[in-house]
């Protein structure tokens, strides 16, 4: 199986096609015939750069995974504070979900592992271990300079933000509810702060 860096011009519209349809509709929702309308070209050309669906959208999480870290290594450039990474983390969830109120690939794949393909899962899970190593050592550094209240656990706190703000996404679409992330992390970044600051952030 290719690289996602390798495929052709084609193949990866094809990938386009097939990350939208999972955002929307999960791995199990979407058929070749969906992508090859989306896309305009004929099913056997599909299978002629993805002979699988599982190779398909191993090559989806992959590639999303990538533009994650890109994404986490901007955040890192642009901002100094733990604070204000956090929130920019945050705001990844929140753009991602106001495209037709789309959800993250890895948590629309997650919540169907069990039916899924091996090498699927073992990139579902590379890209939350991804994600956790990062807001951890986020934490921590916030936690040593004082920006971040110091008695929380990291790991804790990583596990409960990635997860709050995945589940505010679904919970948010089931709910037609329009800020889906957005509040969710604010209210997160009262608990996370020291008192002073908290206190500041909830009379915005």
């Amino acid at each position: 199986m290719k690289h996602f860096s390798e495929i052709s011009g084609t193949a990866e519209r094809v990938v386009d096609a097939a990350e939208g349809l999972i955002q929307a509709r999960g791995y199990n929702g979407f058929s070749y015939d969906d992508v090859a309308r989306l896309v305009g070209i004929k099913k056997p050309s599909i299978h002629h750069h993805f002979p699988t669906k599982s190779e398909l959208a191993t090559v989806v999480v992959q590639r999303y995974t990538y533009r994650f870290k890109e994404f986490l290594l901007q955040i890192e450039t642009r901002h100094v504070k733990a604070a204000e990474r956090l929130t920019a983390y945050a705001a990844l969830f929140e753009d991602t979900y106001k495209v037709e109120q789309h959800l993250c690939v890895c948590g629309m794949l997650g919540a169907e592992a069990s039916s899924l393909p091996a090498d699927i899962t073992y990139e579902v899970q590379h890209f939350f271990s991804v994600n956790l190593d990062w807001l951890v050592q986020v934490i921590d550094d916030g936690q040593r300079a004082g920006q971040l209240n110091q008695l929380l656990n990291s790991t804790d706190v990583a596990e409960t933000l990635l997860s709050a703000l995945e589940g505010a996404m679904v919970a948010g679409r089931g709910m037609r509810n329009a800020s889906g992330p957005a509040q969710i992390a604010h209210n997160l970044m009262r608990l996370l702060l020291p008192a002073q600051s908290a206190r500041r952030v909830a009379k915005q």
